[in-house]
C-alpha cells in the first residue's frame, strides 16, 4: 500500500519524490519560495504609486513614516502570517482551525482575492496592449494622430495674458500678442486647457473610454484579446501548481529588476533628471509635513497593501513550505526587498519624469500623477520623446507585464490552495482542469472591465475590495490570534519551527503584536472611514447607484465573517457560553500537519487524513 501511494503521489505533478509533506507537496526549494513571495509583495503598486505618494508627503522625509510602518506594522503581520501557514501547512481558510469561530475571516480574504483577481488581470491586460503597441517605428501616442480631437497637443498652448502697448498694460489673447510682437508679462500667462497624446491615446485609443459608469459601451476586442491571453499565461504558469509558477518567478520576478536597472542608467543621462530626482527625494524634501496626520496614514496603508497582508497569499505559500524552515528570516528578506524595490523603481521613474518636463518645459509636478496616468499616460509621454522610443517603452511595459503577473500567480494559488484543502483528493487528480476552470471563470467575469466603461469598474473594485474589507479582516486576524488562542501560545508554534528563541528575541515582536500593530491597524481603519468619499475616476463622478455597488461589493466581503460564527455557534453543544468559548477554542485536528512534526504539545492531534474538519469536534482535549 505504501508503495501504491508513492506511486500515486508521483503522478500528481504537485507532489515531488523529495517532498517532506506526500499529500499537499512543498516548493522544490527555498529560491522558489522566496522569489514567489517577493513576486507575490513586489508588484504594480511599488513603481506606480510608491513614488507619487513619496512626492506628494514631503519627498525624503516620507520615508521616515514609511520605514516606521513597515518595523510597526507591516513586518509584524507579515511574519504572523508566513508562520501560520507552514505550522499548519494549510491555506486561508483552513488554517482558522486555530479559531473556528473566525474562520469568516479566512473566507473574506479568499473573496477580496477573488475580486483583485479579476481587475488586476485587467490591468496587466493593459500593459500587453501598450507592450504590443511598442512594436512600431513610431509610437502611436507620440503625437497628435486621426484620433485626437483639438485639444491634443504636444506643448502648451498659450490662450492670453497681459502685454505693454502704447504705454499701457493691456490683457489680450495670444494670436493679437503675437501679430503685433508684443511679450507677455511674467506671471500673466493662461494657457488654454490640452491634454498630451498620450492621454488622449489612453482614453480615446486603448480604452475607447464612455462618459461614465452608465454607458456601459461594448467591450472593446482587443483588450478582450489581450485579457484572455493574460489569463492564459496565468493558467499555463500554474497547471503544475507551485512546481511550475516556482520555476516561472525565476524570471517573473528577477528581470524586472534588469529592466528598472537599464531605465535608470537611461533616464539618468537625460538632461532634466537631476529635477525630477530633487522633485522626488531631494532638497524639496519637506520635514514639516510629519506634522500632518494624512502622512502617517498614507505610509501605513502604501506599506499594508505593498506587502499584500491579509490577502490569504502569504498564508497560502507559506503552507508549501517545510515544516522546519526559517521563517523568520524570510519574512525580514522579503519585507526589506519589497521596500528597497518602492524606492529605486522612484529613482527610475522620475529620472525619466524630469526629462520629460524639461522637454515641455513644465514643472515635473505638472507631469507627475498617481495610478493609471503614471503608468499609461506620464510616463509613456516620457518615453515617446527618447531616442529608439519603441524600445524604451517595450521595455517599460514588459517590467510591467513580469510585476503584474508573478502578483496574480499567487493570487491564483491562494484561490487553488483555497481549494486543494477543502476536496484534496479531487485536486490531486484534476489539478490541471480545476486551475484552468478557476482561470476561465475569472476571464468571464472580468469582461465587464474591458467594456468601454471598464476603468470604471476596475477603479470601483479598487476602491472598495482592497480596502477596508483587508483592514477589518487583518484587525480581526492579529486579536484573534494574539488575544484569543493566545501569542505566547503561537510563539512556542514558531519555536517548534525556527528553534527556541531567547525572550529579548520576542520582546519587540510581542509589544507589536499585543498593542502596537492592532491600534495602529484600528487608527487607520477608523481613519478610512471618517475620510470617506465617493469614488471618482478623473473628473468623472460615479453614481449613486455605483457607490452602492461598491459598498455591496465590500458587504458581501465581510458579511461571511459574522455568518460563519453564528452557523459555528448555533452547530456547537452546551449553552451559549459554553458555545462560544468551545468556538475560540482550536479544534482537534488543529496543529503541524505531519505526525513526524507535532511533538508532545500536539500528540494527541487527529491525523487530518483520517478523518474530515466537519465531523471532529470544537473542543479541544485539555493537554
Amino acid at each position: 500500500m505504501g508503495m501504491l501511494s508513492l506511486l500515486s503521489n508521483e503522478k500528481d505533478a504537485h507532489i515531488g519524490v523529495s517532498d517532506e509533506n506526500l499529500e499537499r507537496g512543498n516548493w522544490s526549494n527555498k529560491g522558489d519560495y522566496l522569489l514567489s513571495m517577493v513576486g507575490y509583495a513586489v508588484g504594480l503598486g511599488n513603481v506606480w504609486r510608491f513614488p507619487y505618494l513619496t512626492y506628494q508627503n514631503g519627498g525624503g522625509a516620507f520615508l521616515i513614516p514609511y520605514t516606521l510602518m513597515l518595523a510597526l506594522a507591516g513586518l509584524p503581520l507579515f511574519f504572523m502570517e508566513c508562520s501560520l501557514g507552514q505550522f499548519a501547512s494549510l491555506g486561508p481558510i483552513s488554517i482558522w482551525r486555530i479559531l473556528p469561530l473566525f474562520q469568516g475571516v479566512g473566507i473574506t480574504m479568499v473573496i477580496i482575492s477573488t475580486f483583485v483577481a479579476i481587475y488586476y488581470n485587467v490591468i496587466i491586460a493593459y500593459a500587453l496592449y501598450y507592450l504590443f503597441a511598442s512594436f512600431q517605428k513610431v509610437l502611436p501616442w507620440s503625437d497628435c494622430f486621426s484620433w485626437a480631437d483639438e485639444l491634443c497637443s504636444k506643448t502648451r498652448l498659450v490662450s492670453d495674458c497681459n502685454a505693454t502697448f502704447d504705454g499701457q498694460t493691456i490683457h489680450a489673447n495670444y494670436s493679437f500678442i503675437t501679430s503685433n510682437n508684443l511679450t507677455c508679462i511674467n506671471g500673466t500667462v493662461n494657457y488654454k486647457p490640452v491634454q498630451f497624446p498620450s492621454e488622449q491615446y489612453w482614453n480615446k485609443v486603448a480604452l475607447q473610454r464612455s462618459s461614465g459608469l452608465d454607458e456601459t459601451g461594448n467591450i472593446v476586442w482587443y483588450l478582450a484579446l489581450c485579457l484572455l491571453l493574460s489569463w492564459l499565461i496565468v493558467g499555463a504558469a500554474l497547471f503544475k501548481g507551485i512546481k511550475s509558477s516556482g520555476k516561472v518567478v525565476y524570471f517573473t520576478a528577477l528581470f524586472p529588476y534588469v529592466i528598472l536597472l537599464i531605465l535608470l542608467v537611461r533616464g539618468a543621462t537625460l538632461e532634466g533628471a537631476l529635477d525630477g530626482i530633487e522633485y522626488y527625494i531631494g532638497r524639496q524634501s519637506n520635514i514639516t509635513k510629519l506634522m500632518e496626520a494624512e502622512v502617517w496614514k498614507d505610509a501605513a496603508t502604501q506599506i499594508f497593501y505593498s506587502l499584500s497582508v491579509a490577502w490569504g497569499g502569504l498564508v497560502a505559500l507559506s503552507s508549501y513550505n517545510k515544516f522546519h524552515n526559517n521563517c523568520y528570516s524570510d519574512a525580514i528578506l522579503v519585507c526589506v526587498t519589497n521596500c528597497v524595490t518602492s524606492v529605486f523603481a522612484g529613482f527610475a521613474i522620475f529620472s525619466i519624469l524630469g526629462h520629460m518636463a524639461f522637454v515641455s518645459e513644465r514643472p515635473v509636478s505638472e507631469v507627475v500623477d498617481s495610478g493609471f496616468d503614471l503608468a499609461f499616460v506620464a510616463y509613456p509621454e516620457a518615453l515617446s520623446k527618447l531616442p529608439v522610443s519603441p524600445l524604451w517603452s517595450f521595455l517599460f511595459f514588459f517590467m510591467l507585464l513580469l510585476l503584474g503577473l508573478d502578483s496574480q500567480f499567487a493570487t491564483i494559488e491562494t484561490l487553488t490552495t483555497t481549494i486543494q484543502d477543502i476536496y484534496p483528493q479531487v485536486m490531486k487528480k484534476l489539478r490541471l482542469p480545476i486551475t484552468l476552470g478557476v482561470c476561465i471563470l475569472l476571464f468571464l467575469l472580468g469582461l465587464i472591465c474591458v467594456s468601454q466603461a471598464g476603468i470604471y469598474w476596475v477603479n470601483l473594485i479598487d476602491h472598495f475590495c482592497a480596502g477596508w474589507g483587508i483592514l477589518i479582516a487583518a484587525v480581526l486576524e492579529i486579536m484573534g490570534i494574539v488575544y484569543i488562542y493566545g501569542g505566547n501560545r503561537f510563539i512556542e508554534d514558531i519555536e517548534m519551527m525556527i528553534g527556541k528563541k531567547s525572550p529579548w528575541f520576542w520582546m519587540w515582536w510581542r509589544m507589536c503584536w499585543f498593542f502596537v500593530t492592532p491600534v495602529l491597524l484600528m487608527a487607520i481603519l477608523v481613519w478610512s472611514l471618517v475620510t470617506f468619499s465617493p469614488p471618482t475616476y478623473g473628473s468623472v463622478v460615479y453614481p449613486a447607484w455605483g457607490t452602492a455597488v461598491g459598498w455591496c461589493m465590500i458587504i458581501f466581503c465581510v458579511i461571511w465573517i459574522p455568518i460563519v460564527a453564528i452557523v459555528k455557534v448555533v452547530k456547537a453543544e452546551g449553552n451559549l457560553c459554553q458555545r462560544i468559548v468551545s468556538c475560540c477554542r482550536p479544534t482537534a485536528n488543529w496543529g503541524p500537519y505531519l505526525e513526524c512534526h507535532r511533538g508532545e504539545r500536539y500528540s494527541h492531534v487527529v491525523d487530518p487524513k483520517k478523518e474530515k474538519e466537519h465531523e471532529i469536534p470544537t473542543v479541544r482535549p485539555e493537554v
